[in-house]
């Protein structure tokens, strides 16, 4: 039986909370904060964790504030926010779909932000305000015409995995086109962007980021019940008063956002959107959409992420979507094999 608790608040109102989940969010936070401090202290000019922490509370020296404020704090910030946006988005797909493999990543949102992005780079030689911008509105238009597409009195889960897959194809085609018929410069910058990394990120990321998910977070953690009694069905859901395609639509929207953004801010950073949702799972073994685990592990697995590259290649050499890329493919071939052996597939 689960470890389960419930509190009671004045006017009758109760809360009720899986003691393991909450251990794990628990513990995923202070390992992204501690990735974050040693992150922020890894360069060509390391600084100690605890001089890190001092310079965070304003008690550093003038050339530390200048590196941790200015130089370091933006690109992991940008890190977290990033990892968390792509951990949750691909918990919201996963539940969605009632599929493991229903992340972005297979879904093609990626690539859609990445069309987006091609085209300022290769058609307009946009700046890269231009370029978030393009990668911003291709992941919105590649996950409505994927939600428009799979729209058949409803939207069924492993039908919208395989438009997407098919969308994803199309786009991936498009995005071979653009870099065929684009000159060498704007080739290379396009595949730089391709890559996804948080080299050069500053305080003109963290904001937007930020603000869509103060807004975002609250409001699909809000709807997190009835996300999980949609997992018991749709007739079932509606039964117990749940408005299935509003709430399904919804939060639907609200992961699109949350990835396309996210790859905008950084570029499309490959499984974590995969990986995050499955491993906080496993963490806390409940059968539910984990969204807020799953948000935690995307952002500690970013950042992680980030730092590793930095450590073994040095600062600025390998970028994070190259690492997160190889451990995710070798997670998703592990589910497939696993998926496999149970049957599923």
């Amino acid at each position: 039986m689960r470890n389960h608790r419930v509190l009671r608040a004045p006017g009758g109102l109760s809360l009720r909370l899986d003691v393991r989940a909450v251990t794990v969010v628990v513990l995923l936070l202070l390992a992204a904060l501690a990735a974050s401090v040693v992150l922020i202290g890894t360069g060509d000019f390391p600084i100690p964790a605890g001089d890190v922490v001092r310079t965070l509370l304003g008690d550093g020296n003038a050339g530390q504030e200048f590196i941790v404020n200015e130089l370091r704090l933006p690109r992991v910030l940008v890190g977290l926010l990033v990892g968390a946006s792509l951990g949750l988005g691909g918990a919201l797909f996963q539940a969605v779909t009632r599929n493991p493999l229903g992340s972005p990543d297979v879904l093609g949102l990626g690539q859609g932000a990445t069309a987006g992005a091609l085209v300022m780079i290769v058609l307009f030689s946009g700046s890269a305000a231009q370029v978030t911008l393009g990668a911003l509105v291709g992941g919105l238009a590649t996950g409505l015409a994927i939600y428009l597409l799979a729209w058949k009195r409803g939207v069924h889960g492993y039908r919208l995995v395989l438009v997407g897959i098919g969308v994803s194809a199309i786009v991936t085609a498009v995005n071979g086109y653009l870099l065929t018929v684009s000159d060498i410069v704007d080739a290379a910058r396009a595949l730089v962007w391709m890559t996804g990394s948080l080299n050069g990120r500053d305080w003109d990321q963290v904001w937007p980021l930020l603000a869509l998910c103060a807004v975002l977070v609250p409001l699909v953690l809000a709807n997190g019940r009835g996300l999980r009694m949609m997992e018991m069905g749709d007739d079932v859901s509606n039964a117990l008063g749940v408005r299935v395609e509003r709430v399904r639509a919804l939060l639907m929207v609200a992961a699109v956002l949350l990835v396309a953004t996210a790859t905008a801010a950084a570029g499309p950073v490959g499984f974590v959107s995969l990986t995050a949702p499955q491993l906080a799972r496993r963490l806390t073994r409940s059968p539910g959409p984990n969204l807020l685990p799953s948000l935690c592990m995307g952002a500690a697995l970013l950042v992680t992420a980030d730092w590793a590259s930095q450590r073994a290649f040095g600062a600025d050499q390998l970028p994070v979507g190259v690492v997160t890329g190889v451990l995710g493919g070798v997670y998703l071939l592990w589910l497939l094999v696993a998926e496999r052996r149970a049957g599923r597939i």
